[in-house]
């Protein structure tokens, strides 16, 4: 209830910048909740913590979003009313992404290892599939294509049933992210500690970016995916719920989160490509 008595859904789409500073907020307090009460489950529980947080504001930004369909009639306005919504939910994200890596930078090494544990599980598990299939691109093209639209399936299912249900699924994406670039950027500096003593604060700034750049390349056009579609079954669950199905305004609110789904669809494609295509040249 914190973050929905600060700010309200028309305010942040008029600034959706600043909703990355409540998401670096809210996802260190609940790191630091975590760690304080269940320390041995922090790396669920810091994720549960910053859903709890956001729940309240991503249910009135997608009924917001449900009453502007029933409302607009035009397609172009009606998807460019979206984009506000998802810039909204983007920045949140990154505030989470950003606060999750220099978490995991700055805490002890025997911390990091316990508060993050599931995430660098999953991390791990990903890393062994992608080298599996190194040599075959096109595979490892669509093993990771099919993960992400299994991911976006989840979304989506997860938005029409609970409502906001997709913020979870996202939470628990940015602390992964979050745990990877602090694991790049952790990996770097050490390896510049022992190779040129961190004499330039410009090595710094090279390692933070080049973590950043490595996973937020392919990392904005799938997370942009699933906003749209979480953002797609949130609307489909409150036209349910105030009772639209079967009405004219329902068939206008189904055309429209088709066309949200298919956007989401080619963000996937993009995104999934650049991972297997840009990304390993780069880095």
């Amino acid at each position: 209830m914190v973050l929905e008595s600060l700010i309200t859904p028309i305010t942040a789409e008029k600034k959706p910048w600043r909703m990355f500073f409540f998401g670096f907020l809210f996802s260190s307090l609940a790191l630091v909740l975590s760690l304080w009460v269940f320390r041995t489950y922090a790396s669920l529980l810091m994720v549960v913590f910053t859903v709890i947080a956001c729940l309240p504001f991503i249910v009135r930004i997608l009924k917001l979003e449900e009453e502007k369909d029933i409302k607009i009639n035009d397609e172009i306005v009606l998807l460019k009313e979206h984009s506000k919504a998802i810039a909204v939910l983007t920045f949140l994200f990154l505030g989470m992404v950003i606060s999750f890596a220099l978490w995991f930078v700055v805490m002890p090494s025997s911390l990091t290892a316990e508060v993050y544990y599931s995430q660098m599980q999953t991390i791990s598990s990903i890393n062994t599939q992608v080298a599996a299939n190194y040599v075959n691109s096109f595979e490892t093209f669509t093993n990771i294509l099919f993960n992400n639209l299994r991911v976006l399936s989840f979304c989506i299912l997860f938005s029409f049933i609970y409502g906001a249900g997709a913020i979870f699924i996202l939470t628990w994406n940015a602390s992964v992210i979050g745990a990877a670039i602090g694991n790049f950027i952790r990996t770097g500096l050490n390896r510049l500690s022992v190779e040129f003593g961190f004499n330039s604060i410009g090595s710094y700034f090279h390692v933070f970016s080049m973590g950043l750049l490595r996973y937020l390349i392919h990392g904005i056009p799938e997370v942009l995916a699933y906003f749209i579609g979480g953002l797609a079954g949130g609307i489909i669950s409150f036209a349910v719920i105030n009772h639209h199905f079967g009405t004219k305004k329902f068939e206008n609110i189904i055309l429209d989160t088709s066309e949200l789904i298919i956007l989401a669809l080619f963000l996937l494609l993009i995104g999934s490509f650049l991972e297997v295509y840009l990304t390993p040249l780069l880095f």
